[in-house]
C-alpha cells in the first residue's frame, strides 16, 4: 500500500504482522532492552523493512540508531522515514540526490480517541472535516488529519533540525485527489540553504482498516 503513495525515486516495504521472537539487528538490541514484548516486535519488523528499503537502493545492512529529535539516523546519503501502528509497519528512503525528504505515517482507520482533536485543530480546519465529512462519511478524517501532520512533521524535522507542533501547520484536504497541503505557521529555514518552507503537499490513502499518508519533498525545492 506504501509503495502507491511515494514515487519511484522512493523505495518503500511494509509489513501487517512480526516473526515472533525475531532477534534485534546487531547495535540496536540496547535501544530495546527494557521495552514489552509488544514494543520489542514492531520495533524489529519496522526496522527490517527499512533494511529491506536500503537494500532496493544497492545499500548494505546497517543498524538505525535514533539521531537528533529521536528520528532515525540514516545512511550518509540517504533520507528516509519509519511508521508503525497496530498491525502495520512501514518504511520508505531515497538517496538524498533524488529527495530531500519523506515522512510517512499509519494509523488505525478509526475516529481519534475523545479529546484528542482539540489538540491537533488549528482554526479553519473543524469547519474543514466537516466539510469533507459530507462529501466521504465513511472516512474517519479527523484520524486523517492526525496523520498527515506526522507525516508533515517527519519530512519537516530532518530538512530544519526544528521542533512543529501539531498547532504550527493548516492542513487542506482533496478528497477527491486524496492529497492535503500542509501551511506552515512558522519559519522554516532549511539547513541545506533552499528557498525557506512555506508550505509541503502529500497523499494519502484509506484501506485494510488503515489510514496512510506521506510527504515527499523534492530536491532543493
Amino acid at each position: 500500500m506504501i509503495a502507491t503513495l511515494l514515487p519511484a525515486t522512493v523505495r518503500g516495504v511494509e509489513a501487517y504482522g512480526d516473526v515472533r521472537d525475531e532477534p534485534p539487528f546487531p547495535g540496536e538490541a540496547d535501544l530495546v532492552a527494557a521495552a514489552v514484548e509488544g514494543r520489542r516486535r514492531e520495533f524489529v519488523t519496522t526496522r527490517r523493512c527499512a533494511r529491506q528499503a536500503l537494500a532496493q537502493l544497492g545499500l548494505p545492512p546497517v543498524a538505525i540508531r535514533p539521531g537528533p529529535g529521536r528520528a532515525p539516523r540514516w545512511p550518509t546519503g540517504v533520507v528516509g522515514s519509519l511508521t508503525h501502528c497496530t498491525g502495520y509497519r512501514a518504511a520508505a528512503v531515497a538517496r538524498a540526490e533524488d529527495v530531500s525528504a519523506v515522512g510517512i505515517d499509519g494509523e488505525p482507520h478509526a475516529p481519534l480517541p475523545g479529546g484528542v482533536l482539540e489538540s491537533v485543530v488549528v482554526p479553519g480546519e473543524t469547519e474543514m472535516l466537516r466539510r469533507i465529512t459530507r462529501v466521504d462519511p465513511t472516512t474517519h478524517w479527523d484520524r486523517l488529519l492526525f496523520s498527515a501532520k506526522e507525516s508533515v512533521y517527519k519530512a519537516w524535522f530532518p530538512l530544519t533540525g526544528r521542533w512543529l507542533g501539531f498547532e504550527d501547520a493548516r492542513l487542506e484536504i482533496d478528497p477527491h485527489a486524496r492529497t492535503f497541503t500542509a501551511h506552515l505557521r512558522v519559519a522554516g529555514h532549511r539547513l541545506d540553504g533552499a528557498s525557506p518552507l512555506t508550505s509541503l503537499a502529500g497523499s494519502f490513502l484509506v484501506g485494510r482498516g488503515l489510514v496512510l499518508t506521506a510527504v515527499v519533498v523534492e530536491p532543493r525545492a
